[in-house]
């Protein structure tokens, strides 16, 4: 399950690795997987601020009533 997540991320981070570098060049490969972490810590961060602002609007309409 997680080589299908990784392999999903790979994916997605390769045409934007080959905006940057060659297909060809030899650190493709260390460009594509970098662009694979910083999406993951995107998403973690995206998620966690989610959380937290959905926390924040529950608590919001609580003190309302």
């Amino acid at each position: 399950m997680l080589a299908w997540i990784i392999r999903c991320l790979l994916f997605l981070a390769a045409p934007v690795a080959a905006r940057f570098v060659s297909r060809d060049a030899f650190n493709f490969g260390v460009v594509q997987t970098l662009l694979a972490i910083i999406m993951i810590v995107a998403f973690a961060i995206a998620a966690a601020a989610w959380s937290l602002r959905r926390k924040s609007l529950l608590r919001a309409v609580r003190f309302s009533c």
